[in-house]
């Protein structure tokens, strides 16, 4: 692995304006580096269904040993990431200041770039290596979820570069996730004349938040209310009231049950003061749990330890790609890149993090060949 090249390769990267939906300059950069390493590449036509400027980029490139592997990451950033300025000191990149880093998920980008180059240059025995980098990951995992499902090597591990926490860190459960959108229908009246003519829909929406189970609910199940809209002015009683919010969980019997419980709440409400409520629950991602001895893990397991880290493993809260790449037939699995505070301006990654997820990339190629 050559350090120098994978630091500046990820600043490079992060200097990239790539928010969702205008990732296409991101992706030239990436397919050029890619046919450089000796890639087949494509790109998908989800651009139609995601609104973003370009599709998924998907890259092949043959093995010399048996195996075939899936590396992935995302090319979409969270704004601000206009003139994003990397500054390296004390062996942390942070920022200038102004903007996000974009280490979520351009680390994860570059670790893959180089852990592959190296492995190319070393000649070493390989497998067959798919590279999928999507676009609108920010976009409740747009890009993904809109790709066809004989896009990628039926059967094959699916290493997601994309999670915080130390390299090594093994994602082995991530929830699966609905998302909800309520409006409540009263009756508008003049508020100061004759309120009592009026039904309204913040009173119901706040009847119906105050029923529900909401917060941390258990150790894999949390809901929450994060919108609430409604009313025009003052002297008028609302007759109408948005309530969006969500559910999720690791486990599915629960976050049906969960889902179950909000929406008896919803339509509870509307009915004791005599109104109507319209509900809709769109079920974002699955969620993804593998057991620590399952075969896919415990090969994690013995590349983590060949690049020298120590195999940690981790439930998360929130969802990747990985939730919605099981539909393509892989079996994603997300690994932590060394990312911290991301989604703020405060977000940095360590060097030695950056080098060590290439490390683990390095081992997940030769991985592919023994297993």
């Amino acid at each position: 692995m050559d350090s120098a090249r994978l630091l500046d390769s990820f600043c490079d990267l992060v200097r990239i304006e790539s928010p969702s939906r205008h990732e296409a300059a991101m992706a030239t950069r990436c397919a050029d580096e890619l046919r450089d390493m000796g890639f087949s590449v494509r790109f998908d036509n989800t651009a139609a269904q995601t609104g973003s400027d370009t599709g998924n980029l998907i890259a092949y490139l043959p093995g010399t040993a048996t195996g075939h592997i899936v590396l992935s990451a995302h090319m979409d950033t969270v704004e601000p990431c206009a003139g994003v300025e990397p500054v390296v000191a004390d062996g942390v990149v942070r920022s200038a200041g102004d903007t996000i880093l974009g280490a979520d998920d351009k680390a994860g980008v570059a670790a893959i770039f180089e852990g592959v180059r190296s492995a190319v240059e070393e000649g070493w025995a390989r497998p067959d290596i798919t590279v999928l980098l999507t676009t609108c990951e920010e976009l409740h995992l747009l890009g993904s979820s809109a790709l066809g499902s004989d896009a990628l090597p039926q059967g094959a591990p699916c290493y997601v570069f994309d999670a915080d926490g130390a390299p090594g860190t093994v994602i082995t459960g991530a929830p699966c996730h609905y998302a909800l959108k309520a409006v409540f229908h009263g009756r508008a009246s003049h508020a100061g004349v004759v309120p009592e003519a009026g039904i309204s829909a913040i009173c119901m929406a706040a009847s119906a938040i105050e029923a529900m189970p909401l917060g941390r609910l258990d150790e894999a199940t949390t809901a929450n209310i994060g919108v609430i809209e409604g009313g025009r002015e003052t002297n008028v009683v609302p007759d109408t009231c948005l309530v969006a919010g969500e559910c999720r969980s690791l486990y599915r019997s629960r976050v049906d049950a969960q889902r179950d419980a909000m929406t008896t709440a919803l339509e509870n409400a509307a009915a004791r003061f005599g109104g109507s409520v319209d509900i809709e629950w769109e079920k974002s991602y699955d969620a993804v749990l593998y057991d620590e001895d399952d075969p896919l893990v415990q090969a994690i397991v013995r590349a983590v330890e060949a690049a020298g880290l120590t195999p940690r493993f981790h439930h998360s809260g929130g969802g990747a790609d990985a939730n919605v790449l099981a539909a393509c037939g892989v079996r994603p699995v997300t690994l932590s890149v060394g990312m911290a505070n991301f989604h703020s301006l405060g977000e940095y990654i360590s060097v030695a993090d950056l080098e060590d997820s290439a490390r683990l990339v390095e081992a997940l190629v030769a991985e592919g060949v023994r297993a």
